[in-house]
């Protein structure tokens, strides 16, 4: 059977406030999170995605208030991710109101982790996030850190460790289109269209129905994720 496919909305958090930049940079505060994910739950939006953007930078996730506040609301899956390091910080956000997890630096630091939160949790709890950045013709970097450091990691190479650790699903993200709106990265999804064995979310420069329409059609994308198009009003989830 198909999986159903999703569209969920991307809210990038610092503190307490919502923010959003072009491709993880020039961060700027643009609203309330809780706020924002109970219009996009209201107007029908399949999940919500929260990453804490400087989670890693401090070494510390800020986002259980707002989980507890949202999920108080909002009555659809919420995955958060940023700053988690181990089991202990995973079983935070849940228990605060996450219904998944995003895990991104560490699993490049130390790819176990992602092995080790699927035997506790379940694999369908760990979602493996990829941020992609492209460094030539045909290859794109995993960058850690919020987008700021380089792995010297190959993301097909990234994509085929995560999944063999115990992934549940990738969120694919492209630093090149992030915030951009000009259309998403048909050479990155491409290149790792036979690669992907677990559920794939894509987010990166969508800003149109066609393009989430023709992406979505794809066996290998489960999900589109959404944030700057939303938050700029090009796009309604109605």
């Amino acid at each position: 059977m198909a999986l159903c496919k999703r569209l969920i909305a991307r809210l990038d958090v610092k503190g307490s406030k919502l923010i959003k930049g072009l491709s993880f940079e020039g961060l700027r505060v643009i609203g309330d999170p809780c706020e924002t994910a109970l219009a996009y739950a209201k107007e029908g939006i399949d999940e919500i995605l929260y990453i804490d953007a400087v989670a890693s930078l401090y070494g510390r996730n800020s986002l259980q208030e707002v989980l507890r506040k949202t999920s108080q609301q909002v009555f659809i899956p919420i995955t958060a991710g940023g700053g988690i390091r181990n089991l202990d910080d995973a079983r935070s956000l849940l228990k605060a109101g996450a219904d998944k997890i995003a895990i991104n630096t560490e699993s490049i630091k130390r790819p176990e982790i992602i092995k080790e939160l699927s035997e506790a949790l379940g694999r369908q709890c760990v979602i493996a996030s990829i941020q992609a950045r492209k460094t030539n013709e045909k290859n794109w970097e995993v960058m850690g850190e919020a987008g700021r450091e380089r792995s010297g990691i190959d993301v097909i190479t990234h994509i085929k460790r995560v999944q063999d650790l115990g992934a549940g699903e990738i969120l694919l993200t492209s630093i090149d289109k992030d915030g951009r709106c000009l259309g998403p990265d048909k050479e990155l999804l491409e290149i790792i269209s036979k690669e992907i064995e677990i559920p794939l979310i894509f987010g990166g420069g969508y800003s149109s129905i066609n393009e989430i329409q023709i992406d979505l059609k794809k066996n290998f994308v489960s999900a589109i994720s959404i944030g700057a198009a939303l938050h700029n009003k090009k796009l309604t989830i109605k």
